[in-house]
């Protein structure tokens, strides 16, 4: 049975809840977190890895401990260590974890005083009014604790996994299929295709030889954990991480048809089809047809073309204006990565990174990149022991040093500073106007009302410092929802005065949505694309923010870092 990346950083991060409910150690849980974000980053399978007897200490965040405990995981399936907390600590607490507002404190809590230990306990005696009872809880922070639970009921059974753990799992999937002995054609349709932030099951499209023995090996994949159904044409299993895979064989002659109605969404096949009608077509998965005759149907883009609209990309196809556009061919040349010349995000071991200013700098490099911004956290955020005015002035002179050696890149003197919650950043100014940009995030009071948030960020942005909003709503995607904050008032404030907004590309969190980032667009205000690397491999992530970009219809000039350093100097440079 194999090992995916996802199944070591899954075990980590519940070895860390568990320790985190039992009051341990804050820095060997820190480890366990920076260990599962590592390996959840990684380009390589950390299972290849393992087998191929690399040394695994060369990777940030990983010691010789941890290091024998992924070779565990790999070599056993489990861990050791994680049965031993179960004995100690309900494994079920660990999903506690992952209701809004319940941190290990309160988590703690609920269990030591009420002996809950399932959401569904939690539930009840939260509907019972117990909750509220407990010290440092209250009526309030009940009820959100409710809503909380009542979102992750409206979710389903099967819970949607972010689109990065999907795509660990549907890759190798694909690789194996192209492989087999003749397939022609293999192509991932459904919500994947469109680049949703997260996906519920995944549709397989597959052209072959009539000889071509498919189905009877999709079912024999070595991660498959059920076989629900197998036909001759198609087949659908659940993995062993509960994801369903459906699996269709179609002919050429069809295949655009069915690779435009299995990529959705439901509400754009409906338009499609409705431009149909009125041109006396009938348009299914099986081509377009006029009468009983099949006129078309090979390629998506013939299928467009007998309804006069141009190739529609994935990531558009919502229902929300894109028929409206391409008619009146205006529909965005979107975004590629290609078009990105750096990133304005990262962080090194002078706070919480894994690498060195050198070692982040030139793995920038060698992406192409021509520029790269350090963005250390503040002296706010003591647990990753940011950076005060004297140890930025440090770094400032270090970075100055480090870029007498490169000819063709620059690494940028930049800060991820803290707003605080009176809306002052925290460094002065004098430190801050030696810097080539700011970056201003929240990471503390988050609970603040919609009014008291946004005036925070609207008088943060007042100070003349004051570059690029980061993550902006705070979200962690399933697991913590935005703050309160009205984020159209806060771009049109950006705007305004000269400021922009972070679209931040990791899988975790994704924020700007692309609703937001549609928002945007419209206002007319530029955003940034950047990773919030920890880590070499965090850098490879600008790719969702890509995705999510594209699916915001952004084009190359929407994005600021699709400049050159030189004419980005000039849009950063406040008026």
């Amino acid at each position: 049975m194999p090992i995916h990346n996802s199944d070591v950083s899954k075990i980590f991060n519940q070895v860390a809840d568990l320790l985190d409910i039992q009051n341990k150690n804050p820095f060997r849980i820190r480890a366990y977190r920076n260990a599962a974000r590592t390996i959840a980053g990684l380009s390589r399978s950390v299972e290849d890895l393992v087998e191929t007897g690399e040394d695994l200490t060369k990777f940030s965040g990983i010691g010789e401990d941890l290091a024998g405990k992924i070779e565990e995981i790999v070599n056993t399936g489990t861990l050791k260590l994680l049965k031993e907390l179960k004995n100690d600590v309900p494994a079920e607490l660990s999903q506690l974890m992952k209701v809004s507002e319940l941190g290990p404190k309160r988590v703690r809590a609920i269990h030591a005083e009420l002996g809950i230990t399932t959401i569904d306990e939690l539930e009840k005696v939260a509907r019972d009014g117990k909750l509220q009872e407990l010290e440092g809880f209250g009526k309030k922070t009940e009820e959100k604790i409710l809503q909380a639970i009542e979102r992750q009921q409206a979710r389903g059974e099967r819970e949607r996994i972010k689109l990065m753990n999907a795509e660990e799992y549907t890759e190798p999937l694909m690789d194996y299929l192209k492989k087999i002995k003749g397939v022609k054609k293999v192509e991932v349709a459904g919500s994947y295709r469109r680049r949703k932030e997260t996906v519920g099951d995944i549709d397989i499209l597959v052209t072959c030889q009539q000889d071509a023995d498919v189905i009877e090996n999709f079912v024999k994949y070595e991660d498959v954990e059920r076989v629900i159904s197998k036909g001759k044409t198609r087949s659908s299993v659940v993995l062993r991480n509960d994801f369903q895979v459906d699996l269709r064989v179609v002919p050429e002659v069809s295949y655009g048809a069915a690779l435009l109605y299995f990529t959705g969404s439901k509400a754009h096949n409906v338009a499609v089809r409705k431009l149909g009608i009125e041109q006396q077509l009938k348009i299914n998965e099986y081509g377009v047809f006029q009468n009983d005759d099949r006129i078309a149907g090979r390629t998506e883009k013939e299928v467009y073309a007998q309804v006069n609209l141009p190739y529609i990309e994935p990531e558009l196809r919502e229902n929300n204006g894109e028929i409206d556009a391409a008619k009146k061919n205006k529909l965005p040349r979107l975004l590629t990565l290609d078009d990105l010349r750096g990133d304005l995000h990262s962080h090194t071991t002078a706070t919480d990174g894994k690498l060195s200013l050198e070692e982040m700098a030139n793995a920038a490099k060698a992406l192409g990149y021509e520029y790269l911004a350090i963005t250390e956290h503040s002296k706010r955020v003591t647990m990753v022991n940011g950076l005060d005015e004297k140890r930025l002035s440090e770094q400032i002179k270090q970075i100055d040093q480090l870029n007498e050696n490169y000819n063709g890149f620059i690494v940028l003197k930049s800060i991820e500073v803290d707003i605080l919650k009176d809306g002052s950043l925290d460094l002065s100014d004098d430190i801050l106007k030696e810097l080539d940009l700011v970056i201003c995030s929240i990471h503390y009071n988050t609970n603040l009302s919609q009014k008291e948030q946004t005036e925070r960020v609207l008088r943060a942005m007042d100070n003349p410092y004051f570059n690029i909003l980061a993550h902006p709503t705070g979200r962690i995607i399933g697991e913590r929802e935005p703050y309160e904050i009205d984020i159209e008032k806060i771009m049109e404030a950006a705007k305004e005065k000269g400021c922009f907004l972070e679209i931040n590309a990791q899988p975790d969190r994704l924020d700007l949505s692309d609703v937001y980032i549609r928002m945007a667009k419209e206002l007319g205000l530029k955003l940034v694309i950047s990773t919030d690397a920890h880590t070499k491999a965090d850098l490879d992530l600008i790719r969702f923010g890509v995705y999510q970009a594209r699916r915001g219809w952004l084009e190359k000039d929407d994005v600021l870092n699709t400049r050159s350093w030189k004419d980005l100097k000039k849009l950063l440079k406040r008026k």
